[in-house]
């Protein structure tokens, strides 16, 4: 099994800098470096680097670039202007999600998809399954490295790498220019953990190079490299969706609280389905929920109402780093879903008590 765990162009750096290197969606992936807490309070308050190169990039150009988009997305592509990145999601035909992306606009016919690393080979034959129209698809996966500088201090950390004004980088635009002496960077304004920062998108042969300078720059900023536990925690507090967990192929849009992008304003796969889903309302919602008694909720746990009877399942969930609570997202029945209703995680077979929050559960000021 060992040699089909693919690895990353820095997986002798991240063993030689002490991360303990776990297998995570088929590949061998730094899990932490010191304790998950730590690193994920760096984040929070300071900034730290992930390294995620093992997730999914395909190019996807010519004339018929957008209109391959529009038909395997249910967000609204023709909406983005140059340099503007989309959350969006692949529908199945069965009302669930193939996955879900970011899509990034270059210029009218040039356009990149960035997917989930467990998914890259389902993803990559699903958008070739609807290429009926032609469009030139690249997939450029296995030849870029992805780094996110993630935490309020980024910017200043690395602004001295770039002759970009990293303040000017909207959230969720992007620009490809020089960073760390090497040319055609993309230097994008997203992130997976709400506290702002970037993500560095280099080629393979650049990215010792370009890791090593983040770190240079970044000294007098006490910047840590910075795990996959760390990364998860501070996704969860801020509700964002993991593929395999909140949402799967069995879990629609609509149900997981992404209505916000799927968009009937075009037709896209199983588009007709889900609005008719949405006219009808649909039966179960993903919900963020902080506990109120003490216990740790974790996925596949039981959610029940106040008489015991289940209402619904615990998809993700941890001890919150900054909000020292247990915090999770879960599916519950429609009735149970606005915030501030009272549910009951069952934790070894003890039913204790949550509140349902609005999202982000961590609320910042």
């Amino acid at each position: 099994m060992e040699d089909q765990i693919k690895k990353i162009q820095l997986n002798d750096l991240h063993i030689a800098i002490g991360g303990k290197m776990v297998p995570f969606a088929g590949y061998n992936m730094p899990v932490r470096y010191s304790s998950d807490k730590e690193e994920h309070l760096c984040v929070r308050n300071g900034v730290g680097v992930f390294d995620v190169s093992h997730m999914g990039e395909f190019m996807v150009e010519g004339p018929e670039a957008l209109n391959l988009i529009q038909k395997v997305t249910s967000n609204d592509a023709s909406k983005l202007i140059n340099g503007q990145a989309q959350y969006s999601c692949f529908p199945n035909e069965t009302g669930g999600i193939v996955d879900d992306l970011i899509v990034y606009k270059f210029e009218d016919e040039k356009y990149m998809l960035v997917v989930n690393a467990s998914n890259i080979d389902k993803d990559w034959a699903w958008i070739n399954k609807f290429n009926t129209m032609g469009a030139k698809l690249t997939n450029i996966s296995d030849e870029i490295s992805l780094f996110a500088v993630q935490g309020p201090k980024a910017i200043e950390a690395v602004q001295a790498l770039t002759p970009v004004n990293l303040s000017e980088v909207k959230f969720y635009h992007f620009t490809v220019g020089e960073f760390a002496g090497v040319k055609d960077v993309i230097i994008s304004g997203t992130g997976y953990t709400g506290a702002g920062g970037f993500e560095i998108y280099v080629k393979n042969e650049d990215a010792e190079h370009v890791w090593k300078a983040i770190f240079e720059a970044g000294k007098d900023f006490d910047i840590k490299p910075i795990g996959l536990g760390a990364r998860d925690t501070l996704r969860l507090e801020m509700g964002y969706c993991l593929y395999g967990n909140d949402i799967t192929d069995t879990t629609s849009p609509l149900e997981a609280g992404l209505g916000w992008i799927t968009k009937f304003t075009k037709e896209f796969t199983n588009s007709e389905a889900l609005k008719a889903q949405k006219e009808t309302g649909v039966y179960r919602k993903l919900v963020g929920f902080v506990m109120q008694e003490r216990g740790i909720p974790r996925g596949h746990y039981p959610i029940v109402d106040a008489a015991g009877e289940t209402i619904g399942e615990v998809t993700s969930g941890t001890q919150s780093p900054s909000m020292e609570v247990g915090i999770g997202l879960g599916y519950v029945k429609t009735e149970f879903a606005k915030p501030g209703t009272e549910i009951f995680i069952q934790v070894r077979n003890k039913n204790l008590k949550a509140l349902v929050e609005k999202l982000p559960l961590l609320k910042t000021p």
